[in-house]
């Protein structure tokens, strides 16, 4: 398989699955547990939570452990509306659903909610959060960089904006660990998903800073600090502290990868491909490359390259059979054509230059058999 999904997830890294192993097998004991064996297991629960705050720029007590970047979302989202009075919240409309399905969901109970829209680059402008902030706002929501586009948002000075006029801060840096410095103090809290960067899935954590007001979205026992309830992960944990070390330290040779082999096809696919658009601004990720291509659907094209061995996402979500299109897209004013035939192509460090050359001429016979020509 060519894979080139790396955007929705990356394998697990074979060195970190090894360094995950023994907490997995003989060091299984719960972290929480008063013996030995399970405060060794917490021994290893600290450290990860220190190499972690280390590489993140903040206190380990300002750590906590999650199940991903879904979960850090709507905690911060919900966690600071539940700690401040104040009733309106503003998201950018290129927010991954985790922020804009939490604030949906807040509406319900009489928050109200701005959905504040990107130029046609993909960039929320800073001057826009600025004229949306209102007397009762509590919280705002910039991600680091969109998962669709990989267009990087100016977050420090949303960030600078937010602090001036006391609202609550949240940064997506999903797509962002081990690839950008982390914007930690410019945020009220930010959040990570270790699947992003060669870790395991189902955990990631966030970093809610020391003088922000937030409440515990998940009751129960006392774990981190009595504001996130659930049985540690020990192995994942550790999995996610190495993969994010080795992301961080490895970032500039593997962006530098990355980008010449992301630039050769976009380079490639725009010259030999008539009827060709790159969605987002030149600022973007290293990995990212949404292209949509005139008189084809994206889910076609998706499908097409399926069946050779090539995987990539569209814009588009499908729910129980029902195409959604593309929120991101949407919000960037592009035409219906733009965001139905978007196909979103992300690179990673196991990509080759063969591959690249592969999946261009399988794109080529896909979208003259699409469009019949």
């Amino acid at each position: 398989m060519i894979y080139l999904d790396n955007a929705s997830t990356t394998p697990l890294d074979s060195v970190v699955l090894d360094k995950m192993m023994p907490y997995l097998t003989e060091n299984f004991a719960n972290p929480a547990s008063q013996y030995a064996a399970g405060q060794s297991t917490a021994l290893a629960v600290l450290n990860a939570r220190d190499k972690i705050a280390k590489l993140i720029g903040c206190k380990s007590e300002e750590l906590y452990f999650v199940s991903g970047g879904t979960e850090a979302g709507n905690w911060a989202l919900k966690g600071a509306c539940a700690a401040q009075d104040g009733n309106h919240i503003i998201v950018s409309a290129i927010e991954h659903p985790a922020l804009i399905e939490s604030a949906k969901d807040l509406q319900k109970f009489g928050y109200e909610v701005s959905f504040v829209n990107p130029d046609k680059n993909g960039v929320i402008s800073p001057e826009d959060i600025k004229k949306a902030i209102r007397n009762d706002t509590v919280f705002c929501a910039v991600m680091h960089a969109n998962n669709e586009t990989g267009v990087i948002q100016p977050v420090d000075e949303i960030g600078a904006i937010c602090f001036e006029h006391g609202v609550f801060y949240y940064c997506d840096c999903v797509q962002t660990a081990g690839v950008l410095p982390f914007p930690t103090k410019h945020c009220s809290a930010l959040g990570i998903s270790a699947h992003k960067f060669y870790g395991p899935k189902g955990f990631g954590a966030i970093y809610i800073s020391e003088r922000a007001k937030i409440n515990r979205l998940i009751s129960g026992g006392k774990q981190e600090r009595g504001l996130r309830a659930g049985t540690t992960n020990t192995a994942a944990a550790v999995g996610c502290a190495f993969a994010l070390e080795n992301a961080v330290k490895l970032s500039a040779e593997h962006n530098e990868k990355i980008i010449k082999l992301r630039d050769e096809f976009v380079d490639r696919v725009l010259s030999e491909i008539d009827g060709t658009h790159l969605n987002g601004g030149e600022n973007r990720l290293p990995a990212h490359a949404n292209i949509s291509f005139d008189g084809c659907d994206g889910e076609n094209i998706l499908f097409l390259l399926d069946m050779k061995g090539i995987a990539v996402s569209t814009g588009s979500a499908c729910s129980a059979g029902a195409v959604k299109e593309s929120h991101v897209l949407k919000a960037m004013g592009l035409d219906k054509g733009r965001v139905k035939s978007a196909v979103r192509f992300t690179f990673g460090k196991y990509n080759t230059e063969e591959e690249v050359n592969t999946t261009v001429e399988e794109l080529k016979r896909a979208v003259q058999k699409i469009r019949g020509c």
